[in-house]
C-alpha cells in the first residue's frame, strides 16, 4: 500500500475482496484514495483509526472517513495500563468520539486483542467497555478470542444484534493465552518483554490453514447478524503476504463465501 497503492488495490480487487478497511492512508488525500476505490471497483466501509484524531482535529479528520465513504471507524489498539487504571476518562474519550461520529452517520468499534481479556472485578476489560460505552460496538477479532482459549463462535453470539464486523484471522499455537505475541507497554510505561515465536509457538497462516473452526465462525456470524466480514493479515511468515491473502480469500470460497 505505501509502495503502489494502485495496484495492490487492484490485486485485491482480483482476489475476489469486494471491501477492504484501511489502517493508514500513506500520505494521499481523501480524494485520491476515493478515486482508486472507485477505479477498482472497491468499497472502503471501515478503517483503523485512533479515537484521539477526531478529539484533536475533529472535523478534518470526519471529512476525509465521509470522503471515501466510510460507514464504521474502528479503534485499533488501546494502552491497557490505560483500560486498567484510567478508565473513567479513557470512558469519558470514548463517548465524545462515538457520539460526534454518530453525529456523523459512522459507527464507533472497539478492535480487541488477547490483552482485554484480562478481568476486572471478574469481569472481561472487553466485556466492561462493551457494557459501559453502548455508543461503541464491537469489532471481534477471532484470532485472539481464540489465542485465550474462548470459543469465538460463541463470543460472537453473544454480541447478537451488536456486531457489525468481524476480523477473520488464522493462527498455529502449542498453548492458549500463554503470551502475548506482539510487544506490550506494562502499566510502569516500559516495554515488556516480547515472548519468542518458540515460546509460545505461536504464527498467523492463511485462512484454513490454522486451528481456527471458520465453518462455526461463519454460522455463528450469520446468526449474529454480522454484515462484514474481513480478513485480517497480519504478518505472513511463510510466504508473502498477498499470496497469504489470496489464498485466505480461495478458501472462503471453499465456505461458500
Amino acid at each position: 500500500m505505501e509502495k503502489d497503492m494502485d495496484s495492490t488495490l487492484k490485486a485485491v480487487k482480483d482476489m475476489g475482496y469486494d471491501y477492504v478497511e484501511f489502517a493508514g492512508y500513506f500520505g494521499k488525500t481523501a480524494e485520491e484514495v476515493k478515486q482508486l476505490l472507485d477505479k477498482h471497483g472497491l468499497k472502503c466501509i471501515s478503517v483503523h483509526q485512533s479515537h484521539k484524531v477526531f478529539l484533536s482535529e475533529p472535523q478534518k479528520n470526519i471529512d476525509y472517513l465521509k470522503t471515501i465513504g466510510v460507514k464504521f471507524s474502528a479503534i485499533p489498539w488501546y494502552e491497557i495500563s490505560e483500560l486498567r487504571n484510567n478508565f473513567e476518562e479513557t470512558q469519558k474519550q470514548f463517548e465524545k468520539t462515538g457520539n460526534l461520529l454518530k453525529d456523523n452517520g459512522i459507527q464507533l468499534l472497539y478492535h480487541n486483542h488477547d490483552f482485554e481479556f484480562g478481568k476486572v472485578d471478574g469481569e472481561y476489560i472487553l466485556d466492561k467497555l462493551f457494557r459501559l460505552i453502548p455508543v461503541m460496538l464491537p469489532q471481534i477479532d477471532t484470532c485472539w478470542v481464540r489465542y485465550m482459549d474462548i470459543n469465538p463462535a460463541e463470543y460472537i453470539e453473544k454480541y447478537s444484534g451488536k456486531t457489525n464486523i468481524i476480523h477473520l484471522k488464522d493462527f498455529v499455537c502449542r498453548s492458549f493465552g500463554s503470551g502475548p505475541a506482539y510487544a506490550l507497554i506494562g502499566d510502569d510505561g516500559q516495554e515488556e518483554k516480547r515472548p519468542s515465536m518458540e515460546d509460545n509457538g505461536f504464527d498467523f497462516r492463511p485462512l484454513g490453514y490454522g486451528i481456527q473452526d471458520f465453518p462455526a465462525i461463519l454460522a455463528a456470524a450469520e446468526k449474529a447478524g454480522v454484515e462484514y466480514l474481513i480478513v485480517e493479515q497480519d504478518r505472513s511468515s511463510e510466504r508473502p503476504a498477498m499470496e497469504a491473502a489470496k489464498i485466505s480469500r480461495e478458501y472462503l470460497r471453499t465456505l461458500g463465501i
